[in-house]
């Protein structure tokens, strides 16, 4: 989808990265409203839920495998498992297993996942160190808005450009989370965002493999270092985000200086955070929504001739693969998406098993739907009719999927969420003190008794 305009270089563009020092150094703690401190609470567990689940997955073993041939000191904890490593590497590993299942949250603006980057920055660094919980919140809430204005300034055309803008803008949202924590003062913080700006990661073309989730983990770490080399007085570019060569004018062809500078400090982006209910692309999401309603009015598989979708071409440019091999590409498939809802109702983690996706009555149902673009359709909804063998015809329109923002999750579902991706992991008995001290965060002496919970 070419959305791409040539754009001049801006020699006079504002302060930026000034202005985001100043902000994170300087914004006291807790200055946001009760409903912005309640969302960083939900943001945070969502987020821990997703780490803890894929815990066991073969790419956290992989990633574990290689960091423990640097013999790391153990610092900090690797969630859902034993081990402990070093800082860095925590920060990586958490990263990777909180995007693995492509389960994690989404700021819908921009398709960013924010909390991976910046939490597996800011918890490994906070339980080195026995920090609070407060503090972890509002290095949160904080990096969060960092990672998240900088998205708003290049979207869409930095991600259609092929940018993977989780990664690409994570490091310096973890790298202002990671700054706040260690107390850096506004220069110092400069420093953080300017040597993170320098480290952007993550393609597109890697989607549907274990190093998609790497980049959320590679964010993560190269935020934390940021952090460090800036508390030891490694220098960086003052005006590293807007300068005619500085990260956002090289990687982005947009550059809304506003999306920055505009109600800083009074509008919080977490506040547009959402939380996914299905284990896949977001953008499939509306889909699998209209055919697990398509289920609950009695539709079933064999009744079926075909399922005419309609959706934006964003959704099928993003989620087009319609034969997916395993589990990993099933997550980019929205003709299994339609599969799972009709068939099981739900997405979660347990349908994009590689049995289940290449299972003969789920390719079988896949076949069976004919996706069209509609680009009058917002890339939020999706258009379905399931075409019966007895000649009816039964229509669902979805124009908010559930887990958005005009129809999100509760906070009982994304405990119930929780639950599912961390019983088979720690066992009931251990989730459920693990979620209530995700909700006393902010209250919380020191982050290391939470993270004991999240050891099996």
């Amino acid at each position: 989808m070419a959305r791409n305009t040539q754009v001049t270089a801006d020699h006079n563009a504002p302060a930026v990265t000034q202005t985001l020092a100043r902000f994170v150094a300087g914004h006291p703690s807790r200055g946001w409203s009760d409903a912005v401190d309640h969302e960083a609470h939900r943001t945070f567990m969502n987020w821990l839920g997703c780490a803890v689940g894929a815990a066991q997955h073969e790419s956290a073993h992989a990633a574990l495998g290689a960091v423990n041939m640097l013999q790391p000191a153990p610092q900090a904890s690797v969630l859902g498992r034993t081990d402990k490593v070093d800082m860095a590497s925590a920060a990586l590993v958490n990263g990777i297993t909180s995007h693995t299942f492509d389960f994690d949250d989404t700021h819908l603006k921009t398709i960013i996942h924010p909390a991976g980057p910046v939490a597996s920055a800011v918890l490994a660094l906070a339980e080195h160190r026995g920090l609070s919980g407060r503090a972890v919140i509002d290095a949160l809430v904080l990096g969060i808005d960092v990672s998240c204005r900088v998205g708003n300034t290049m979207y869409p055309e930095h991600y259609d450009r092929g940018w993977h803008i989780t990664g690409s803008t994570g490091m310096l949202g973890a790298a202002a989370g990671c700054a706040r924590l260690l107390g850096l003062d506004e220069k110092q913080t400069a420093m953080a965002l300017g040597i993170a700006a320098s480290q952007p990661v993550g393609m597109r073309e890697q989607f549907g493999t274990m190093t998609k989730p790497f980049h959320p983990g590679g964010a993560a770490r190269a935020g934390l270092m940021s952090a460090l080399l800036a508390s030891q007085g490694f220098t960086a570019s003052p005006r590293a985000l807007e300068a005619p060569r500085g990260m956002i004018q090289t990687i982005s062809t947009k550059y809304d200086w506003n999306e920055i500078t505009s109600e800083l400090g009074q509008r919080f982006e977490i506040s547009f955070n959402t939380y996914k209910p299905f284990a896949c692309g977001i953008v499939i999401h509306p889909s699998i929504d209209a055919c697990s309603q398509l289920r609950a009015q009695g539709i079933t598989a064999d009744q079926v001739e075909k399922i005419e979708l309609k959706v934006h071409s964003l959704v099928l440019e993003l989620t087009g693969k319609k034969e997916p091999a395993d589990g990993l590409q099933g997550k980019f498939s929205v003709y299994h998406g339609c599969a799972c809802g009709l068939i099981f109702g739900q997405a979660g983690e347990d349908q994009y098993a590689d049995d289940i996706v290449n299972r003969p009555d789920m390719v079988a149902l896949r076949r069976k739907v004919v996706a069209t673009v509609d680009d009058s359709i917002d890339e939020a909804s999706a258009d379905v009719t399931a075409v019966l063998k007895d000649g009816r015809r039964v229509h669902v329109f979805v124009e908010h999927a559930i887990g958005s923002l005009q129809n999100p999750m509760t906070d009982a579902m994304l405990e119930g969420k929780f639950h599912g991706l961390s019983d088979p992991v720690l066992g009931a008995k251990k989730s459920a003190p693990l979620i209530a001290a995700c909700w006393k965060l902010g209250e919380l002496a020191d982050v290391r008794g939470l993270t004991a919970l999240a050891r099996p």
